[in-house]
């Protein structure tokens, strides 16, 4: 399957529950807003689930290991280590991204900010979005998402077929969480960011920055522009 990805749209394939790709948003949205482009180019939400891919929970020790990394890169996101009961910390997003896709039906935009408001109640306020009450919470303090028409949706499970079908069928060039496509044919993996783990594997030794180039996401979202 090739991406195929609309004029004035970056395809993303992403997790909610990926760090990397939580940065990586934040800064297309803050360098999109300071270009004027708000209205002009959208994130396609596209999963790329990783407790399938890992035939495992995510892990709270990793992502533990991962939340000062992510705060030096992004201080403005709010990152913080779970508060609460190492027992609620959420094992599958499934659930949580179908929430995602559901709001897509209603826009690219109730996409979008419901995506982030998960993303921050689960890494900066510490919530159990694998759990529906607490999707249609966050998604009630969303402006552009109708809280009653996803949680309709979320019963019925119209958003999740189409979602998974996307999913199994990706085209083999997707690497992981984050990678986005655009509409003149390229994509990039985790754009401007390189990093290895040492003195052990992921989230047993030490998260080592090896480059970060906060301007990346900026050139893409240029690129991005319908011209």
């Amino acid at each position: 399957m090739t991406v195929h990805v609309e004029p004035g749209t970056v395809v993303l394939y992403t997790d909610v529950a990926c760090g990397w790709a939580t940065v990586q948003l934040h800064r297309f949205y803050a360098a999109r807003a300071e270009a004027g482009l708000d209205e002009h180019v959208r994130v396609d939400h596209r999963l790329f689930l990783l407790e399938d891919v890992n035939s495992m929970p995510l892990p709270k020790g990793l992502v533990d290991a991962e939340i000062p990394t992510f705060t030096d890169m992004v201080p403005d996101f709010g990152f913080r280590a779970w508060r609460r009961d190492a027992s609620q910390w959420p094992i599958t997003t499934l659930l949580t991204n179908e929430a995602v896709h559901a709001a897509k039906t209603q826009s690219l935009a109730a996409a979008e900010e419901l995506d982030m408001a998960l993303r921050k109640a689960l890494f900066a306020r510490s919530r159990a979005v694998s759990m529906l009450h607490e999707i249609l919470a966050v998604a009630e303090k969303c402006e552009s998402v109708d809280a009653d028409a996803l949680a309709a949706a979320l019963d019925d499970g119209r958003a999740r077929g189409q979602m998974m079908r996307d999913y199994r069928g990706r085209d083999e060039s997707v690497q992981g969480s984050p990678h986005l496509f655009l509409a003149d044919g390229s994509d990039v993996h985790n754009p401007g960011i390189e990093f290895h783990w040492e003195g052990g594997g992921e989230g047993q030794g030490d998260l080592v920055l090896d480059s970060d180039d906060p301007q990346a996401m900026a050139l893409l979202v240029r690129r991005a522009v319908v011209r």
